[in-house]
């Protein structure tokens, strides 16, 4: 092989977790958030606005390294899942953040407090030009803020509410395992993570299924504590969203999005009105797989053999040659970090127990780099997923140059440079076809990410909001959120799927995640804004510059002033949305033609 599976987490700290050189940072950190606290509670008493410029370097400084340093446990932690040793070094992380909090929103406040001429002398300082749209977002978060007491009480009460339970929930799925028997009678006993890979993965239909129903089963034997963890996480955070004042629990999520409800609403309704295209999608690949209905396993599990023709798998060296090349098509930048990623060792990608279940990219501040984790079993999709992460990595990669609160873009605009990524890799291998058999197989596993962003997505909005709103009126058992989650499921997919799965609730990380209430409708987001900038591309005389300018304004304003700006879109007309719906249907309608001589 040119490039190794296994990441490089030295060149960020030598030493690991324990070494000196991590230690002698958090020992950094713990100074820096001393001082910075002291010249925020300083400049605040003394009221000196000239003194913010200096105030705000100090603060994006540690930004940044405690970014440093959380992505370096996280990844430790997620590279041996089952290892407990992480969670008492991640707790320091926690605390540490939790003590940058007090002054961060003492910051708030003081900006809050100044009047509209004292801000504007603010904004016109040099070392703040940048951070106008920034430090503006920071004013008025001070409206949700309660008392200095208060605040400093809840945060150090979410290290054991919010963030206690999400950990706990990982802490729960690191030990659990389930046991199969493959298509030769062999028991094979693998982990949760494993599990996940198998399911959208493995190549027999009969297994396939055979894993699902010990998934189900596995999950069912722990669903009570899997209930615990979710209702007390959504508690804890619906108690501080009502103490800060905000209307409902979707109000903070979309303001993290920096998105409104309109264009949501907007989106889901043409999502909700076009589903059906997928129906005769999933009929003819029930017929190309040799079974009378497709199953919830069976919605992206690989379609591995077309009559005679057989998709071989690919290497890890094949997917990085067609991503690095793909990505040069668009851009010569996107490309040069798509093979430095491969070649620094920037990316965790073996296929083995113990990893954490999914995939994520995070950047490293400190040295302007990135690392992706993923498992890599050699699927068109796993190819797919890396080009998703290297997207993410990309985006960061470009906004190097700026203050670092310009980095802080949020999730829904993310997910647009990933699925970018991933658009331009799945359009290549279906283009590089060489019959129509191969054609066919990749055009199904293209199909895979709009499926998922649809439907599956859909699915999960559906049901988290469903739950929020019960959950407002007491404990919602682990039955009930059984049966939220397969009526969501069916109100998704309609009558497309043979069999549902009730405990997604319970398996996807994405429900638990303590920092991002609703980890889900951003992405569906990001695919339909990928997919008009897709087609933007290709009109683009210099589309690298373009694109480029979109992406470094991604945290200097909302959703919809970007897609304006850069694009000349209204996002709260269907109109953009719908330019992404007609690509699918191309795809779908391509599909169908292609693979009808194969039935």
């Amino acid at each position: 092989m040119t490039y190794s599976l296994n990441w490089n987490l030295e060149t960020i700290f030598k030493g690991g977790v324990h070494g000196t050189e991590f230690n002698i940072k958090i020992e950094t950190l713990r100074q820096q958030v001393i001082e910075f606290s002291t010249q925020v509670k300083q400049d605040k008493s003394d009221h000196k606005i000239e003194k913010m410029g200096e105030l705000f370097g100090l603060y994006q400084e540690i930004l940044s390294g405690y970014l440093t340093a959380d992505l370096f446990v996280n990844a430790w932690s997620a590279d041996d899942y089952t290892n407990s040793e992480f969670r008492p070094i991640q707790n320091q992380i926690d605390q540490l953040g939790t003590e940058l909090a007090k002054p961060e929103k003492e910051l708030q406040v003081f900006l809050a407090e100044l009047t509209e001429t004292e801000f504007e002398n603010l904004l016109a300082q040099p070392e703040l030009a940048e951070l106008q749209f920034n430090l503006s977002e920071q004013r008025a978060k001070a409206q949700y803020l309660l008392d200095s007491k208060t605040e400093d009480l809840l945060d150090q009460l979410r290290l054991d509410s919010l963030m206690g339970w999400s950990q706990h929930y990982e802490t729960l799925v690191a030990g659990l395992t389930l046991s199969f028997e493959d298509e030769n009678g062999q028991q094979q006993t693998i982990s949760a993570g494993q599990a996940l890979n198998q399911i959208d993965g493995y190549p027999d239909a009969q297994v396939r299924r055979g894993i699902m129903q010990a998934y189900e089963k596995m999950w069912t034997k722990v669903e009570n504590l899997a209930a615990d963890t979710l209702n007390h996480l959504a508690g804890a955070r619906l108690t501080e969203q009502k103490a800060r004042g905000y209307q409902d629990y979707m109000e903070e999520p979309l303001a993290l999005n920096r998105m409104s409800a309109e264009t949501l609403n907007n989106m889901w309704s043409v999502v909700d009105a076009h589903k059906d295209m997928f129906k005769p999608y999933f009929e003819r690949r029930a017929q190309l797989m040799d079974i009378d209905k497709l199953g919830w396993q069976d919605q992206t599990a690989p379609l591995t053999h077309l009559g005679t023709y057989q998709l071989a798998p690919l290497s890890y060296d094949e997917a990085a040659k067609l991503i690095i090349t793909n990505f040069g098509q668009y851009s010569s930048k996107m490309a040069q970090f798509a093979q430095n990623a491969f070649e620094k060792g920037w990316i965790e990608a073996e296929d083995r127990p113990g990893k954490q279940p999914g995939g994520w990219m995070e950047s490293i501040p400190d040295i302007n780099e990135s690392r992706i984790f993923l498992t890599f079993t050699g699927s068109p999709n796993d190819a797919a997923t890396i080009a998703h992460e290297l997207g993410h990595g990309f985006h960061t990669s470009v906004l190097q140059d700026l203050p670092y609160l310009r980095n802080d873009y949020a999730m829904n605009v993310a997910e647009t440079a990933s699925t970018f990524a991933e658009l331009i890799v799945n359009d290549a291998n279906v283009q590089s076809a060489q019959s129509d058999a191969e054609r066919v197989m990749l055009l199904d596993a293209k199909l895979a990410n709009p499926v998922a962003m649809f439907l599956n997505i859909h699915a999960r909005y559906l049901f988290e909001n469903e739950f929020y709103q019960a959950r407002q009126e007491g404990y919602v058992t682990a039955s009930r959120l059984n049966q939220m989650m397969e009526n969501a499921q069916k109100t998704a997919f309609g009558d497309s799927l043979s069999e549902w799965h009730p405990h997604f609730w319970a398996s996807k990380l994405h429900f638990y995640a303590d920092d991002v209430p609703f980890y889900n409708f951003p992405y569906t987001f990001g695919y339909l804004f990928s997919a008009g900038i897709y087609a933007w591309a290709k009109t683009q005389p210099n589309f690298e510059e373009a694109y480029i300018s979109l992406l470094r304004d991604t945290a200097a304003m909302s959703t919809e002033e970007l897609a304006q700006k850069h694009l000349g879109v209204d996002l709260t007309k269907p109109d953009f949305f719908e330019a992404g719906v007609s690509a699918i249907q191309a795809d779908i309608d391509q599909y169908l033609d292609l693979s009808e001589p194969f039935i």
